[in-house]
């Protein structure tokens, strides 16, 4: 029996071992691009963007608004929704200047478990709406803390899919000038920003 020498008997397994490295290499690339192409579609809209028809629109002191920048945040323990928020500007943000009015609403229940129903202030007292105005001397915000004005959230489906519902009611800032919210209606996604 002839005995390689040693530099030789390396090299030659070596060889070997790099052939089964790139059979082995080949393979796993081919299961690789085989699991990415089916997720890989025509329909794909290339941005992440949502389809469907979502918005958030509302009459603001009788002024129709569809607000811009819309987006429908929360969560909690257990797969649960203890905390949401939606909210979105007036118009586009501006290149320079001011920010757009913005309206907001959030409810929370620690614990507990925000689903498809009505809210209300001021009976529910884990819920808020804001209309901010934004001025060269600050921000003037109309809410739902300054009075025992009634400003009610009717959701009609909620999931981490999105979330659907109607909303009307007042706000009222710290010198007690009112603003009435009505005709408000939102479909949103989750977690996703929308513009018109």
């Amino acid at each position: 029996m002839k005995t390689l020498p040693l530099k030789e008997a390396f090299l030659a397994k070596a060889t070997i071992v790099r052939q089964h490295l790139n059979s082995a290499l080949v393979i796993l690339c081919f299961i690789i691009v085989s699991m990415c192409l089916p997720a890989c579609s025509k329909d794909d809209n290339g941005g992440g963007e949502p389809t469907g028809d979502y918005y958030f629109r509302a009459k603001i002191g009788g002024k129709a608004v569809n607000f811009h920048s819309v987006n429908f945040q929360g969560g909690g323990d257990d797969n649960r929704f203890e905390h949401i928020v939606i909210g979105g500007v007036e118009t586009s943000y501006p290149a320079s200047g001011p920010v757009p009015p913005s309206l907001d609403f959030e409810i929370w229940r620690l614990g507990g478990n925000i689903t498809a129903g009505t809210y209300a202030t001021p009976v529910e007292k884990e819920m808020i709406a804001r209309y901010a105005i934004q001025k060269t001397e600050g921000t003037l915000i109309y809410n739902t803390s300054y009075s025992d004005d009634v400003f009610t959230v009717k959701i009609e489906a909620i999931s981490k899919t999105g979330i659907k519902g109607t909303f009307s009611g007042t706000v009222r800032n710290s010198a007690g000038e009112a603003i009435d919210i009505t005709d408000g209606t939102f479909n949103l996604p989750y977690e996703t920003t929308i513009n018109p």
